[in-house]
């Protein structure tokens, strides 16, 4: 049996957080025509170095527990209505049963995070796996409110890992040039997430109760434990890489680097023809029998300082780039899971169109083709990122990658006007559908990306800028929910969602530009900070990534 071919590389992270050195040497192996970062270790048990089936699979994994969560989270909320009948409170309050478990959804990184960094990625996604499924199952027995809130928060809660932990896992299992689509399959897995209420509201349909819903989504829950366990191997892992330059590969750290383009063009990865005997190399360990990669843990990380984390954590929230990736988020998930799910129901099922309780989900159907259509773009910003990076004689820089986004800036908080207009004036339903499309295109660019961006600038101590992520973005899309219903009784459609809402994603969006011509003046300014220097005495060889 041949020898499993291992991964070189000499790229290398310049001084400045976001500026990587892609320029390939003798014998690295290549895509894109430029040499692959992070640089793997010479050890087949190093995530880096596995197969791309492999890979392939634990993203799937996660994806699809992402897909889950979030569709557990939101599918109740056409059940709004039902709640506020069986439970004997106003609509209002029975919107709180999707309002607090998306808190808890968002809020479970807090706890969650730090430990599958203190234990590791498997334990913490196995075990959240389990309290996401007694959590589903409670929901499912539940007969009063207060029982079926505590379930709620409970599954909540415990799917919370599943915004972070995919993103960790891009981080800890592929190279910098596939993050970007990679990422992508993960944000569409979640941004599915959102069509519960479809499913939802068809199990009413078929004359079942509301919690059948409950009973599926935990059978499948179940399933995907049970393959999980099988898949996802540890991917946590201690890489001490001493990358030795040759003056080819050095350049200097001034910001402005050369434009003189390479004419090196691989769309995949090229292996090193370098002969195996040139020079003598360390005994290379053995891949770890499957049976050993199925424990539940490995080993406890000490020098993770797990209470010091959460705090430490919160300083992200004063870095531009990971507070836009916050506010996206927080904006694009309070209109599309929260804003559109809330109002359309209760819009729909009344005069002129007076729909029935059981069709007033279809809305989903919407955010379905919205991110159906743009996911062709998935792997744009990575193909954008690569070109630009030849023309900069190999250099990449993080914001390469932004200039993809340029038409969702505009088309998303257009679609946010005319799904209010639509409200606001009675206007034909399919009003409703394209506007939700035409913001849902735009979201998952700005889902994909935004996120790509921030983890490109800062690659230290992810998990970290993740938990800052997870709690700012839910707390802004639960502020935009929690009192939606009563600002539109009060304003109206037109002025709540087509005059405020939309002025504010649209405010926004144009940020992109900022970042695209200041970006990386941004990061100069960012690396001489307290906050830099904070987070570069933390930093842990197993966060290299």
């Amino acid at each position: 049996m041949a020898p499993v071919h291992l991964v070189h590389s000499h790229a290398h992270e310049e001084n400045l957080p976001g500026t990587v050195n892609l320029k390939a040497s003798d014998g690295d192996d290549t895509a894109y025509g430029q040499a692959l970062y992070p640089v793997p270790a010479e050890d087949p048990n190093d995530p880096l170095q596995w197969s791309p089936t492999k890979k392939n699979l634990i993203l799937l994994a996660c994806s699809l527990y992402s897909f889950l969560g979030n569709c557990a989270t939101l599918g109740p909320s056409v059940y709004i209505k039902l709640y506020a009948e069986e439970f004997g409170v106003s609509p209002t309050v029975a919107s709180d049963l999707v309002s607090y478990p998306n808190l808890a959804f968002g809020f479970g990184s807090l706890i969650l995070v730090p430990l599958y960094l203190k234990i590791g990625r498997r334990p913490v996604m196995l075990g959240s796996m389990v309290l996401f499924c007694a959590g589903l199952i409670g929901a499912s027995q539940a007969t009063t409110f207060g029982g079926l809130m505590a379930a709620r928060i409970v599954h909540g809660f415990g799917a919370g890992v599943c915004e972070a932990l995919p993103v960790q896992l891009v981080n800890d299992i592929f190279f910098l040039h596939e993050r970007g689509k990679r990422i992508g399959y993960y944000t569409v897995a979640l941004c599915f997430g959102s069509t519960g209420p479809l499913y939802a509201g068809y199990m009413l349909a078929g004359g079942y109760s509301w919690q059948l819903f409950f009973y599926v989504v935990f059978a499948f829950a179940v399933a995907l434990l049970i393959f999980t366990f099988f898949v996802v191997e540890e991917t946590a892992y201690k890489r001490n890489n001493d990358v030795s330059l040759s003056p080819s590969n050095t350049i200097s750290s001034d910001p402005l680097t050369s434009d003189k383009p390479t004419n090196q063009h691989q769309e995949t990865i090229q292996p090193s023809t370098i002969p195996a005997d040139t020079e003598q190399a360390p005994t290379t360990p053995p891949r770890k029998p499957f049976l050993q990669t199925l424990h539940l843990w490995s080993t406890i990380d000490h020098s993770q300082e797990f209470w010091i984390m959460i705090p430490r954590s919160l300083t992200y929230f004063l870095v531009p780039q990971v507070l836009w990736v916050i506010t996206s988020f927080g904006i694009y998930i309070g209109l599309g899971a929260l804003a559109f799910n809330y109002t359309f129901p209760l819009k729909i099922t009344a005069p002129p169109y007076s729909w029935s309780q059981t069709n007033s989900g279809l809305i989903t159907i919407a955010t379905f083709l919205g991110f159906l259509l743009a996911m062709p773009f998935l792997s744009s910003s990575d193909r954008l990122a690569a070109h630009l990076t030849r023309k900069n004689n190999g250099i990449r820089e993080a914001e390469m990658r932004l200039g993809v986004m340029l038409p969702a800036m505009l088309i998303a908080p257009a679609g946010i006007v005319l799904y209010g207009l639509a409200a606001e004036r009675d206007l034909h339903w399919i009003a409703y559908f394209v506007g939700v499309g035409m913001d849902q295109w735009g979201a998952l660019f700005y889902f994909s990306f935004t996120l790509a961006y921030a983890v490109d600038s800062y690659a230290a101590n992810t998990s970290e800028m993740l938990i800052a992520m997870n709690l700012g973005k839910q707390a802004i899309s639960f502020g935009m929910g929690i009192y939606l219903l009563d600002w539109v009784l009060e304003h109206g459609f037109g002025v709540t969602i087509a005059g405020i809402f939309a002025g504010v994603l649209l405010a926004n969006n144009l940020v992109l530009v900022v970042f695209m011509v200041c970006g990386k003046r941004v990061r100069v300014f960012m690396a001489g900070t307290w906050l830099a220097r904070l987070h570069r005495g933390t930093i842990k060889k197993v966060e290299v990534a």
